[in-house]
């Protein structure tokens, strides 16, 4: 068998570039359109999370971190979704929900007081304990990291304890306070010719000792917030910013069934993805929106609606549930929704929102969204991604626009929109890349020297030097192949 071993490392050379990739799976907690939805549930919780948005900007010129859980009391319409992160060494799991529209990691100090002990969402709470991890560091006044956090949140020192320290409060009277660690995180990735399990780095991350309002409630509990924002205290620049994986993230998140997906630290390929320039100097993902066509037709939307500015504009948010647009393109949208369906589907409302009464599917009269954005690129909404199943009325089912109407300030997407979809952060190049997806099929992902991506039994591998994509082996005999290399490594083969 020996004359066998550089065939195949020499398959594996030609196959798998030098690369760095970190792999999350990604879990919903509950899917969204189930028959007990509440629409006034859902708006409530996200006009919590919009106070704090729309909070804009504290001394230093920083951008407002939003640590906060948010959900409703119904835990089917919580709408969360969230992945496993371990630190600590040795490793602890951690549950933390996935959150574009902050920037920390951070997760609750087993010294947590008035700290939920257990969580409706059917996962089982943990924390963190810095004095059992043989790795963990107390971040001191004088780290470059607390330095950081000072111009960019709510922190400071004690001169006591010489601690970095930080307090959040927050729009609807939810608040957590605690202090700054660093310690391992580990997690798998594909690095050159090996696939490693367990890899790991140091990261800035926070420890939370105290919650009030909404966090200290089980039936929406989680054990911190994983902030995927882009500022550089976030666990994606740190790393990064030590070339320990791309200045990248994507996510493709299910709608359908149990939900799930996938959330990588790299770019995922797909032909159909098409790329909008972020708006910078902003502290959260700002797109600029221009305009809304239903079936091919611009509404009739003066175009100051969707102006940015720091109270204004079009954020991606994946801590959102339905999505909400201004009144002024709000009205014309909803409007046309129901002139083309109304011979169709019988037109109702329901606490204050529009609704429709269809005795078939929705795909067969509900027509197609258009939201044209900069650069020519189009996200086309399917009628699942703008309505929601409300249950039944006299065996009828209801669906009633998703979108909210709000008088003023931002349009949000929210995971209505974002499901359903691969979404690519490109904080490289500042652009945001979106297209259609099946998320329960694996995908390709690529980084600046290339990228392989494991997904639904499935290896597929680019690279920026070659205009191809290979379809790589199943993973049983990938498997193979690693644990041949690994046995030669160790003169047991």
């Amino acid at each position: 068998m020996r004359p066998f071993i550089p065939f195949i490392l020499a398959l594996l050379a030609v196959l798998i570039p030098v690369v760095y990739c970190v792999l999350l799976p990604l879990e919903r907690a509950f899917p969204l359109t189930d028959h007990g939805l509440e629409l006034h549930q859902l708006r409530a919780r996200d006009r919590a999370r919009h106070a704090r948005i729309l909070q804009g900007r504290v001394g230093g010129g920083g951008g407002v971190v939003d640590f906060s859980v948010q959900g409703t009391s119904d835990p089917y319409v919580v709408g969360l979704y969230f992945t496993k992160v371990k630190l600590g060494s040795p490793p602890k799991e951690f549950n933390v929900q996935i959150d574009t529209g902050s920037d920390i990691l951070w997760v609750t100090c087993n010294s947590c007081s008035d700290c939920p002990q257990s969580s409706a969402l059917g996962i089982q709470l943990n924390f963190f304990d810095s004095a059992s991890s043989s790795s963990a560091a107390l971040v001191r006044c004088s780290d470059p990291m607390c330095t950081s956090a000072q111009q960019n949140a709510a922190t400071g020192c004690s001169s006591q304890s010489n601690q970095c320290s930080y307090i959040f409060q927050y729009g609807d009277g939810s608040g957590t306070s605690g202090f700054y660690v660093s310690d391992a995180m580990y997690f798998d990735m594909i690095l050159g010719q090996s696939m490693i399990a367990n890899s790991s780095a140091t990261i800035f991350f926070g420890c939370s000792t105290y919650q009030s309002g909404d966090l200290t409630k089980p039936d929406k509990a989680v054990d911190g917030i994983f902030g995927f924002g882009q500022g550089e205290l976030s666990v994606i620049s740190q790393l990064s910013s030590r070339a320990i994986t791309p200045k990248v993230f994507s996510h493709c998140l299910k709608g359908d069934g149990n939900g799930g997906g996938i959330l990588v630290l790299g770019e995922i390929l797909e032909p159909g993805i098409v790329y909008s320039p972020l708006v910078p100097s902003q502290p959260h993902y700002n797109l600029y929106l221009q305009s809304i066509a239903v079936n091919g037709q611009l509404l009739s939307i003066d175009p100051a609606a969707f102006a940015t500015s720091n109270n204004r504009g079009t954020i991606v948010d994946s801590g959102t549930t339905l999505a909400y647009l201004v009144s002024e393109a709000y009205d014309p949208f909803v409007s046309s929704i129901t002139a083309i369906v109304q011979q169709s589907a019988t037109p109702t409302t329901s606490k204050g929102s529009q609704c429709y009464l269809v005795s078939t599917s929705v795909a067969e009269i509900f027509p197609l969204v258009s939201l044209n954005f900069a650069a020519g690129a189009t996200m086309v909404l399917k009628p699942e991604d703008y309505l929601v199943h409300l249950g039944f009325s006299d065996g009828v089912a209801m669906w009633c626009i998703g979108f909210q109407r709000v008088q003023e300030g931002v349009t949000i997407l929210g995971d209505l929109v974002l499901k359903d979809k691969i979404l690519v952060y490109d904080l490289a190049h500042q652009q945001i890349g979106w297209t259609n997806y099946d998320c329960s099929l694996s995908v390709n992902v690529s980084i600046t020297s290339g990228k392989e991506f494991l997904n639904a039994g499935q290896l597929s591998v680019s690279s920026s030097s070659r205009d191809m994509l290979f379809e790589m082996l199943p993973t049983s005999i990938i498997g193979l192949l690693m644990q041949i290399l690994l046995l030669k490594q160790f003169q047991f083969w």
